[in-house]
């Protein structure tokens, strides 16, 4: 029994532009339907749902009579601003016909990676839930360059159950799940129904893109199982077109692979810093310092800190890292890159004396900072 998901009050969906889009056919009405119908189920027996599709580059390659995938940005960002009118009109007409309302919400790196942005997605998201309301999610493929994407929509699911402190990630997808090896290509691959997120073996195992509709594959669905684990959501894998897959799921019937998150659930201020793709800068500390971080509990003081790398502002994101260069924990700067630099080896009393001013005597105080 998958007691996980039997207990779950909030769920993130994901599902992959082949299974929306039925191979890059178009926008697959009958299967869209069958999870919103699944969706108004999961509502009526008291959980929340948050949608995360992929298929609207598929859906505007249809529409626009491009046989193949376009390589260059600016065709994809067209064929995105064109599929994703078909792709919002399908699920607000399949959602509205089971009496549930939707919203579309298009989101980049960037609305995660700056503080006050991360505050507004998450506070819509969880105004929309609380007004009965199904969030379907896209990456905002319009308007991201390759710098700010996240890359697939794997990604965009695990950052999202982090956001709203989900407890379950449902991955569907074109595969009945994670094997030991290609099955397509190893008749002994043995299948994995139950392991724990972020064990190094289950990155091996994971093969390439399953099709070429989308960009994720196997390897990509792991790493997001890793990711959501971070906030202690479980995730499971499963084949999109298995029967009541996500009713199933939640009475508690075993279907798919199921990765199990190993850590409790962090803050969501915490969540934001531990989900964090692209860092300003870093901070190194000495091996004392270090080791009162590792420990846990303490705040980074300005007397522990050897060297500033990068420039950031205060209240990014920062890495701290050790003598050896590794990253130990990631937090919210107190002070600017040019501030930080004039408190190096400095004891929090000199602050003023240094600076003209004090924000805080921690460069990141413990409530902001996240280790490992």
């Amino acid at each position: 029994m998958n007691q996980v998901l039997q207990h779950a009050r909030r769920i993130v969906v994901k599902v992959g532009s082949s299974l929306v889009t039925n191979e890059g056919k178009g926008v697959d009405a009958d299967a869209i339907g069958t999870w919103c119908r699944q969706m108004a189920a999961l509502a009526a027996d008291g959980r929340e749902v948050i949608m995360v599709s992929s298929g609207a580059i598929a859906e505007g390659m249809k529409r626009l009579g491009w046989a193949t995938r376009p390589k260059e940005l600016h065709e994809l960002q067209a064929a995105a601003a064109v599929g994703q009118m078909g792709l919002a009109q399908m699920y607000e007409t399949q959602l509205r016909s089971h009496g549930m309302g939707s919203a579309q919400v298009l989101l980049t790196h960037a609305d995660l990676a700056d503080r006050e942005r991360y505050l507004n997605a998450r506070t819509t998201l969880l105004t929309l839930l609380s007004h009965k309301v199904v969030p379907v999610i896209n990456e905002n493929d319009t308007v991201v360059t390759d710098e700010i994407k996240f890359g697939d929509n794997d990604t965009l699911g695990a950052l999202v159950a982090n956001l709203v402190e989900a407890d379950a990630l449902v991955i569907l997808t074109d595969q009945k799940g994670l094997y030991s090896a290609d099955p397509r290509k190893d008749p002994a691959a043995r299948f994995i129904d139950v392991c724990t997120a972020g064990d190094p073996l289950l990155e091996q195992m994971a093969g390439g893109a399953g099709s070429g509709v989308g960009t994720g594959g196997m390897i990509t669905k792991v790493l997001a199982a890793k990711r959501a684990a971070r906030s202690g959501a479980s995730t499971v894998i499963a084949w999109g077109r298995e029967p009541d897959v996500l009713v199933r799921l939640t009475q508690g019937e075993s279907i798919g692979s199921l990765f199990m998150a190993a850590t409790a659930k962090l803050t969501a201020r915490k969540n934001w810093m531990a989900d964090h793709l692209q860092l300003r800068g870093a901070v190194v500390v000495d091996e004392g310092a270090a080791a009162r971080l590792r420990e846990g509990g303490a705040s980074l003081l300005p007397i522990g800190m050897i060297e500033v790398q990068g420039e950031f502002h205060r209240g990014d994101v920062i890495a701290v890292r050790d003598l050896r260069g590794q990253d130990i924990a990631r937090g919210l700067a107190n002070y600017a890159s040019s501030e930080a630099r004039l408190l190096v080896r400095k004891a929090s009393n000199e602050i003023e004396a240094q600076l003209g001013f004090t924000n805080e005597p921690e460069m990141i105080h413990r409530d902001n900072l996240v280790v490992g």
